[in-house]
């Protein structure tokens, strides 16, 4: 047996979510999560402002969405393996830092390449900085509110689409689109303050490297939850990205009602953040089933439901709920099967999110350019998650065997 293996676990006084100084740390961890979103999602309404203001054209300007996506892809692995035997409160306040210096750069770029350079670096410890929040949220709680510590670290996301994203797109208007950056390094330094004020250290893997913790990506319960991410979190891509053309070229809304479209969007990634975290505590792999069947067949509806503006509002809305929900329980379901590498697990799933943007885009925007319309890409999202099902079905299959192993041994 290695020593690794040999080694106990830190001791942990797992608390009452109700107790108020847990409750304080979560909402500093969250705190990080509305900052990260706020920056991730505020370019997309600031992007014909930034392209004016490097000089460029809306489509190259876009790039620098995938820039900081890329940054994300490739931060998350890299830094949760490469921070493993960090202290997890100082190992959040770095992260945060760097997170801090890009969108300062990102602030000050003189043009568009070093705009690209600047949100590349603005999103490496996106996800590293969620998978260790998540490990830190979950040691503060005894095991069976683990899924609602998450979720509440997850909602600083969820809330960043209702109220940071709007108020950063509206200040970057007013004032210029560098503005909304500068917010962004506000809230960054405010979450480097309240994480060193309230939240609890808590010491990292003495005895991680970086070849074991990268080890996690041979496991293959973890490949098919990184799959099921990928896969089926890319159908509500497909749909999400093509929706404001679903709700002025289809439905007939006006322009000036697409916000409402996303606000229901947001509102229902809130309640879907909650309600995640309680199911998770449930019954987790039960859970991510019943989540993924609900967004397959939700997908399947949003074409339909296109049809008039309350019935795409709702659909949206439900759409958002069962989303949200199936995050929060792939982020557990990858703490959960990474076995020492949980940090490491945990990051990766923001990993699988962004693939999953990039690839419910591209493919909805495949059927959108081959004349098929702006109702198509429900079709291709619902035909997503239903391979996200199958590589889950996978899963189902090789963990009874692990059990079965288990009983047997």
């Amino acid at each position: 047996m290695s020593a690794r293996a040999a080694a106990p676990p830190a001791p942990v006084r797992p608390v009452t979510l109700a107790t108020p100084r847990v409750a304080v740390a979560l909402v500093a961890l969250a705190l990080g999560g509305f900052a990260i979103g706020t920056t991730e999602f505020v370019t997309m309404g600031l992007l014909p402002d930034i392209a004016s203001g490097v000089g460029v054209s809306i489509p190259a300007a876009g790039h620098v969405i995938s820039a900081y996506a890329l940054g994300v892809v490739v931060g998350a692995p890299v830094l949760a393996a490469l921070g493993a035997r960090l202290p997890r409160r100082a190992l959040l306040v770095g992260l945060m830092a760097a997170f801090l210096v890009g969108n300062a750069l990102s602030a000050l770029a003189p043009g568009n390449t070093t705009l690209l350079l600047a949100r590349f670096v603005s999103g490496l410890p996106h996800g590293a900085y969620f998978g260790v929040a998540s490990l830190v949220a979950a040691s503060l709680v005894g095991a069976e509110l683990r899924g609602r510590a998450v979720s509440t670290v997850m909602l600083g996301l969820a809330v960043a689409n209702v109220a940071g994203v709007p108020a950063a797109t509206w200040l970057g208007q007013t004032l210029g689109w560098r503005s909304a950056y500068w917010a962004v390094v506000v809230l960054a330094v405010l979450t480097v303050a309240a994480v060193l004020a309230v939240v609890p250290s808590r010491p990292g893997d003495r005895d991680a490297t970086v070849r074991a913790e990268l080890g996690a990506l041979r496991r293959p319960q973890v490949l098919l939850t990184l799959a099921v991410g990928t896969v089926g979190f890319g159908g509500m891509f497909a749909v999400y990205s093509y929706v404001a053309p679903l709700a002025t070229e289809v439905t007939g809304l006006s322009r000036g009602t697409v916000p409402w479209v996303l606000f229901a969007f947001g509102v229902g990634g809130v309640i879907g953040t909650a309600l995640g975290g309680r199911l998770a505590d449930l019954a987790l792999f039960r859970s991510l089933v019943g989540t993924l069947v609900a967004l397959a067949v939700l997908l399947l509806l949003v074409g339909p439901a296109a049809g008039s503006g309350p019935t795409l509002l709702a659909g949206i809305f439900l759409l958002a709920v069962a989303a949200s929900t199936l995050v929060v329980c792939l982020q557990l379901r990858l703490m959960e099967v990474a076995g020492e590498a949980q940090m490491l697990g945990a990051a990766l799933n923001h990993s699988a999110l962004n693939a999953a943007n990039a690839l419910g885009a591209w493919l909805g925007g495949v059927v959108i350019a081959a004349g098929y319309g702006y109702t198509a890409p429900s079709l291709v999202g619902a035909g997503l998650a239903v391979l996200g099902l199958a590589a889950l079905a996978a899963s189902a299959v090789l963990r009874r065997r692990e059990l079965r192993a288990l009983v047997a041994a």
